[in-house]
Order: structure tokens, then sequence, then C-alpha cells
């Protein structure tokens, strides 16, 4: 009687589910066991957090750095055993260490007079100098160490914040939780500079050393180093190298000249680029944020600076935002007194949005030429760049360059605002005048890929998805097309490498390998006239590649979700040279870790193939059932479902307490396959991927008898918070758990790019030509009177993107429909939950765990935190390391 489904339906609601499941399981008789025995295994959970995983598992992908010299590269490779550093040679297929670490340890220990050893080595990065003969690298020691030698540096004054140091390889992204050493505090230490001669191995200490000057964050230098350009004001300022020199070495130098190119720069209109979250935590701006970045009389970052090749002129696109909406938070931690912070915010369907202008500057007359663009209403522009290759090894002098190589030629691409129209366009930067090369359409959003040139723009290469799937076409300098260059069903991502002389691209592309994952990424070439496509990197699992400056070489990392990376080293034909690195994973296993499993189920419509990944406990018995979680994020600019090894991911300790964790894809989610797929959600934004996330579970609870089917839960963030709340109310007999976390639950006031882009905005024309547009959507909210089970709302109150008003409109619908839920409001967060990330993964496990499971309370303390860090106070390093550059504004 119980179980029949419309007692059920009406019997067994959240309030008694643990009643009527106690019923239930009497009624079937036998079956106690393998429902409810069970109970959330919070400690199996705790070993498996990212910053545990972390002490098992290294790195996971070979990046490499190409020198200066022939086609060789570094790089560096941290295991268990320490981190070592390796030098490739393609041609002589040869891969050596760059040195020996015990030699290293007993060198550095005798002039550092610290003890080193060869697993702990302290340098985490080298720099290639003297034509790739020797190496340099810095290590830090205490302020009154005693050294073996002395060395005078001379101070070089930096920029206030995170400054990059040591060159290439910086910052590369080691995966190892060891690698990560608390910072010192300021003023503790010093840097010495060592240099490594490769040939005679001789470790050397220079007596004088000049740290190579950092490029300031305020500084565009261009290509020729000559010119340097940067905001003051809201205003354009440029001065020479000698000043520039001056102006790093000395900041506020008298005698250092400044020009100043433009007077018109204002507020919201201006010169200067806007902070972002990152900046402002560099800056040490926690307290007052600028809102364009403004600083009176001091230099800062310019909006983004496009050279020409010949360092002649450079090109900006100006937005002016005057008229655009305030948007506001509040910064309740700041001290003495909570600040209010303003920003502007275009939300979809107002009348005032951001206007785009592109200006051009002439460096010899500092004349300016506006480029004549206008062509839809609101339209929005971007100039066509190309990054510089010989700078790609110094991250520091990398900047926006002109695709054309001298300064007669300005690409750039114009973009209507329902993003239906779609121009690629030559500008003449010294008239301004504009002609119109290429022009797309489509009656729905349009993505783009970077515009190519092929000698000098005598031919162009351009990405489009007229046919339904994203293709690259080659066109003649005047737009006219010569011919497709792919074509078929899959889709062609970024091209890493054009061979003009071979006429030959290199390019990545998914979908095109038969009964592979069609998310599975590949490289290939492919001759311009569309002939002769294949595939460089065979084998199952998605690669990622680094083509060498010269194109000849590009190392590729290839995984999947069960089965460890590799690194291999190929040439230009797809012939394997070497291989590089297999990720070490043996401590991981001894551990107990378990590979998810890939999945593969239809989507609602009984046809559409939808993959994902489905996580176990590793405690897992087949002769139990457990609850299932989905974690969804609904694109549709990108679909988060785990395509590569990833151990160190919250949805692997989140199985851990008893749950199957699975992410599946839905229609209208993934750019990555064809236009249909992915914008089956234009129009209809809230429901869109609901029905197969709900065909997903029901396929994999009748094909898995250990999935629960009465007990099904569901979160995500932002986009996922937004799709988990609606699941709840869309199929409230469903899904009975939620937790939203920062969930743009109300589109009507979500970013205006954004919500249009992939919902659609109508642009209507009325009788005398004046263009507006309309723009409605379905919210969760309106439907906050179909709540059923237990749902817990989480924002920060300082996120500026999706604003804290999403989920408190949301709770206020909740309130007036008189439904009990659970609410979370983070303080100091933005939109990551950064500092509060962990401490917020235990809060949405207990919550499934208390509803799904039948957890019980578990009091105050989240102990699985606190027994992870030292207890010493807010002076104590483990509480200096939380409060330390993580996003959140400190008092």
């Amino acid at each position: 009687f119980l179980l029949h489904p419309r007692v059920r339906k009406g019997f067994l609601t959240p309030t008694r589910l643990g009643l009527g499941l106690a019923f239930a399981t009497l009624a079937v008789g036998g079956t106690a066991e393998a429902v409810r025995a069970q109970k959330a295994n919070f400690d199996l959970a705790s070993w498996w957090m990212p910053a545990k995983v972390g002490r098992l598992v290294f790195d996971t992908a070979v990046t490499p750095h190409w020198l200066d010299t022939g086609d060789r590269f570094w790089y560096a490779w941290e295991t268990s055993k320490g981190r070592s550093f390796y030098l490739v040679d393609p041609v002589k297929k040869t891969k050596v260490p760059v040195f020996d670490n015990a030699a290293m340890a007993a060198m550095l220990t005798e002039i550092t007079r610290n003890p080193y050893e060869a697993l702990h080595l302290p340098i985490r990065t080298i720099r290639f100098v003297k034509n790739d003969s020797a190496i340099e690298f810095e290590v830090q020691v205490s302020k009154d160490a005693d050294i073996n030698g002395a060395q005078t540096v001379t101070v070089v004054q930096e920029e206030t914040g995170n400054q990059r140091r040591g060159g290439a390889g910086q910052g590369q992204g080691q995966q190892g939780g060891s690698s990560a050493e608390p910072a010192a505090a300021p003023g503790t230490t010093k840097t010495l500079y060592f240099v490594y001669d490769l040939a005679t191995r001789k470790l050397t200490l220079p007596a004088t050393y000049t740290p190579e000057i950092k490029k300031p964050r305020w500084a565009s230098v261009s290509p020729d180093q000559k010119t340097i350009v940067f905001a003051k004001n809201s205003n354009l300022y440029m001065m020479d190298a000698e000043n520039y020199a001056k102006a790093v070495k000395k900041g506020d130098d008298a005698t250092i000249v400044e020009t100043q190119l433009t007077t018109d720069g204002e507020e919201h209109y201006g010169y200067a680029r806007r902070l972002t979250d990152a900046d402002r935590d560099q800056e040490g701006q926690r307290e007052q944020v600028v809102a364009t970045g403004n600083q009176k009389n001091r230099r800062v970052p310019p909006i983004q600076i496009n050279w020409s090749r010949d360092s002649k002129k450079f090109s900006v696109v100006r937005r002016d935002q005057r008229k655009v909406g305030d948007l506001w938070v509040i910064n309740s931690l700041s001290q003495p007194r909570p600040t209010l912070e303003t920003y502007k915010y275009a939300m979809p369907g107002e009348v005032n949005v951001d206007q785009s202008e592109i200006e051009v500057f002439d460096i010899a007359s500092k004349a300016r030429v506006k480029v004549k663009a206008d062509r839809f209403k609101d339209q929005t522009l971007q100039i066509a760049n190309a990054r510089q290759s010989a700078s790609a090894r110094d991250l520091d002098r990398l900047e926006a360059e002109w695709l054309a190589n001298g300064s007669d030629k300005l690409y750039f691409t114009r973009v209507s605002r329902d993003m239906k129209k779609m121009d690629i366009c030559l500008a003449n930067p010294s008239t301004g005048d504009v002609k119109t090369l290429i022009e797309e359409r489509l009656n729905v959003y349009m993505e783009t890929k970077p515009l190519q040139l092929i000698n000098n723009g005598q031919e162009l290469i351009h990405w489009s998805e007229r046919d339904g799937w994203g293709h690259y076409y080659l066109y003649d300098g005047d737009g006219k097309l010569k011919n497709p260059i792919t074509a078929g069903e899959f889709v062609a991502e970024n091209i890493s490498w054009v061979d003009e002389k071979a006429r030959v691209i290199y390019l990545e592309a998914e979908g095109r390998e038969p009964a592979e994952d069609p998310y599975f990424t590949h490289t290939y070439r492919v001759s311009l006239d569309g002939s002769g496509m294949k595939v460089l990197d065979r084998g199952p699992g998605s690669h990622a590649a680094q083509t060498g400056d010269s194109g000849k070489y590009f190392v590729d990392t290839y995984s999947m979700v069960n089965s460890a990376p590799q690194s291999a080293l190929f040439d230009q034909s797809g012939a394997r040279v070497m291989e590089l690195e297999s990720t070490d994973v043996s401590a991981l296993l001894d551990a107990g870790y378990k590979y998810p499993e890939q999945i593969k189920v239809k989507a609602d419509d009984g046809i559409t193939d939808l993959y994902g990944v489905m996580y176990k406990p590793f405690d897992f018995d087949p002769a139990k059932k457990y609850p299932i979680v989905a974690y969804v994020y609904p694109g549709p600019q990108t679909e988060s479902v785990t395509k590569t090894f990833t151990p160190k991911q919250p949805n692997v300790a989140l199985a851990q307490l008893g749950f199957i964790v699975v992410e599946v894809g839905n229609r209208g989610g993934n750019p990555h396959r064809s236009k249909w797929y992915h914008s089956f959600g234009y129009g209809n934004l809230r429901d869109y991927g609901l029905a197969d996330k709900k065909a997903a579970i029901e396929q994999l609870a009748r094909k898995h008898s250990f999935i629960d089917i009465e007990r099904v839960g569901i979160y995500g963030h932002s986009g996922g918070g937004f799709m988990s709340t609606a699941a709840m109310l869309v199929y409230p007999d469903f899904f009975k758990v939620a937790v939203s976390s920062s969930g743009n639950h109300e589109n009507n006031i979500y970013n205006r790019r954004w919500s249009e882009m992939h919902h659609g905005v109508k642009e209507i024309t009325d009788k005398d030509g004046k263009v507006t547009f309309e723009y409605s959507i379905d919210k969760n909210s309106e439907l906050a009177k179909n709540l059923k089970g237990h749902l817990m709302l989480a924002t920060g109150d300082m996120d500026d993107n999706v604003h804290p008003g999403n989920t408190l409109r949301l709770a206020d619908a909740l309130i007036k429909a008189n439904k009990r839920f659970d609410m979370v409001v983070l303080p100091g967060i933005r939109h990551p939950y950064a500092a509060d990330t962990e401490y917020f993964f235990w809060v949405r496990a207990e919550y499934f765990a208390k509803h799904l499971i039948g957890a019980a309370d578990r009091g105050a303390d989240i102990v699985e935190i606190n027994r992870e860090r030292e207890q010493t106070g807010t002076k104590g390093r483990a509480a200096a390391g939380q409060a330390q550059g993580q996003g959140r504004r400190r008092p």
C-alpha cells in the first residue's frame, strides 16, 4: 500500500521521508539492509579532500618552455620524490636532467649554509640565460642568514602587488599539495640569485646582481620596446624607454618626462582598465574599490592596447558606460565602518548599455583617428589581434598586436546586440574608413574564434557555424570565399600553428574520431584547400597540445577520468618522437583511490547521446542502495562534466559520505558539439536542461540496482545554483534535496551580455526606423509555490557577478509562498567562494547527509576542518594562510 505511486506521492513527503522508508522496508520485508543500513561516512570523505589528495599525486601535465636556440625546451616535473628539471632536445631525441638534484643540494648547502637535500630543493623555477648555456634561479633565505660569500643586489622598484619572478615557468600550475609552501612574513627573508653553468656544472653566487626589470602592471610596451603607454586620471599617457627605465627604478622621479595623449577621458568613459578582484587584492585595495581603476595622479593599467607590429601606431576599444545603471554591494567587514561599493552593471533588456568605439593613435604625430565602425545599434567591437611568438617565453612582455605586419591594416569584428549578426571588417588606420569583408548571419547567437591571416592578409582564415558545426573557411583578402578548410559533423577548435609555405594548418578538434566521446580533443593537420585532414595524436582520451615556436614539435598530454595522464613529444607529421612523463598514481591507488566511471545515457528525447561521469564511495557495496546526487552546470558556454584525470575535486570527496555522485551533460550545454545541441535552450533558459538531468538519473537507476531513485539530490554553483533550484521547482516530486549556491535565479537582473546571448533578446524596429530591444525570461521565483523538498540557498554578500539580489528575490518568493528553506550568507565573499570553499563543502555535504541519509545534527564544529588546521590562534601560520590572497575582503 505504501509503495503505490499515488499513495507515495501524498504520504512520503520530505518531512515524512524517514518514517515512510521505515514502514516501506517493513512492508516489503527483508530489504532493510539494502535500503537504510548505511551512515554518512564523514571520516572517509575527509581523507579525500583536495588538499590531502595533493599529497598523493603531484604533476599531471608537462608544461614545455621553449628555448631561444633551436627546438629544445625544459620542463619541471614533481612526484613524491621531489621536483626535477629536464632539458629535451627533439632533434637528438634526448631528455636529460638540467642538473643533478643531489649535487645541487650539496652546492646550495655549502653556499647558503642552510641544509638541503635532493628531495627538498628550494628551486621553484629556472630561466635559461647566456645563449642557453646557463640557468638562473632564486632562493629565499632568512634575512639575517650568514652565507658563504656576499652578493650585492641592485634594488629595482617594483609595483605593489604580485610580480612575476624568474621568467618563464613562474606559476606554471604544479599540481602537488606539497609545492605550496607557507609564505614568509614580509621583511623576514632575502633573495639570493644563483647562476649554474650547464657545461662545467658549477654553481656560483655572483658578487653583484641586477634582477631583470619587471614590467610594471601599468605599462603597455611597444614591440620595439621604445614606447610605453599607460593611464592616469582616466586619460592615456606615453613615455620613451629612457624615462620608462627611470619610472621603474625611481617611481615618481621629477625628471621623468610623460606625454599626455588624451584630455577627454572621464570616469566610465576613459582609458583606464577597471580593476578586477585580483587587481584589487594585488594592489592591496581591500577596503575601497575604484570602479574605473583610476587613482588620481597615479599610473594605472590602461584599457587593452593593441600595437601595430612596426610600433608606429596602437589602437584601443573605448567603452562608454556613463549611462549604464549602477549596482552596489556592501563590504560589511570593512573597518571601522561598512563601505558601499558601486559599479556599472548593464542588465538584459535595458536601454542604456555599453557603447563601443575604436580609436587609433599615431606615435609620431600623437594624432587620434576614430574608426567609422557604426552599423548595428548597441554593437560590440573587438580588435583582431595576435600574440607575438617571441614573447611567448616571457609573459611579462606579452602584448597584443595587430594581425597585419605593418600599420596600414586594422582588422576587427563587429557584433550586433542580439548576436545574430557578425561582420569581419578591415579599417584604414589613417582615415578610419571601414570595409566589410565577411558577413555572418544566424537566427540564434553566434560564437566566434580569432581571425587568421595568410601572407599578411592576402588570404583570411575565418571560423563559422554556418552549416551547423564550427568550421574554418579560406577567403581571399577581399572577403571572397575560396573553400572550406574543415567540414563534417565535428567541431574545429583553436589553431595552434599555420605553415604558410606548406599551406597547412594545425588545429584542435572534437567529435571527429569514431566511437570516441565527442568531447575528447585531438590535434589535426589539414591543408588550406581542405584536403588531407589527419589526426596527429591518436588514442582515446582528451589531448592537450602545446606547440613550439617553430611549429615542428608539440608536447601532448592526454588522459581520461579513469586513467592517469601521459605526456609525449610529437613532430608535425604526427610521429611520436619520445615519451616524456606518466603521472605517478601509485600512492593514490595505494591509499584506496578508485577511478570514476564514464557513463553514457540518452537525453529525454530518447535520441541524443549524453555523456557523464559516476563517482562511487571507495567502500562501495553493490548490495546496498545509495542516494544519488547530481552536480550540475547547464552551460551554455560550457558543460561541467569532467573528461580528464582530476582526483583533486569535491565530487570525489562528496561520494565518500555514501552517495552516488554523477555529472552528466544536457542538450544546450556545450559549444563543442553541434550548433543544434549548443543552442537547444535558446529562448527557454530556465527549463531547457532539466528533463535531460531527470531522464539520465532514471536511466542510471534502471541500470544499477544500487541507486535509490527515491533519494535524489542536486547541487551546483552560479548557473548550477540556478539549475538545481529550478529542478526542485519544476520536478518537485523527483528531486528531493538541493544546495544552490550563488545562482542567477532571476536572469532578468543578471549581466546583460550572457543573458541576452543565451536566452535571446528581440530587436524591434518601428515605422520610423527606431531600434529597441525587448527581453522576457522565466524566473525561479515564479515557481516558488512548487517547492516540496529541502532547499538550501547560499550567496556571498559581495558577489558583484551574480548579485545577491538573485538569491534574495527567490528567498522573498519562498517566504511569500509559506515555504521552509535554508539559507547561508558568506560575509565578504564574491562569486568564487575562495577562502570559504572548504567550509561550504562541508555545509553542503552535511545538508545532503542529513536529508538523504538521515545523519544526525553534528553540533557547531566542523571537526574535519578543525583537526586539519593548527589551533594556534589568529596569529598562527594556519590562520595567516587562510586570510592571505584568497579573495575575501578582510578588515
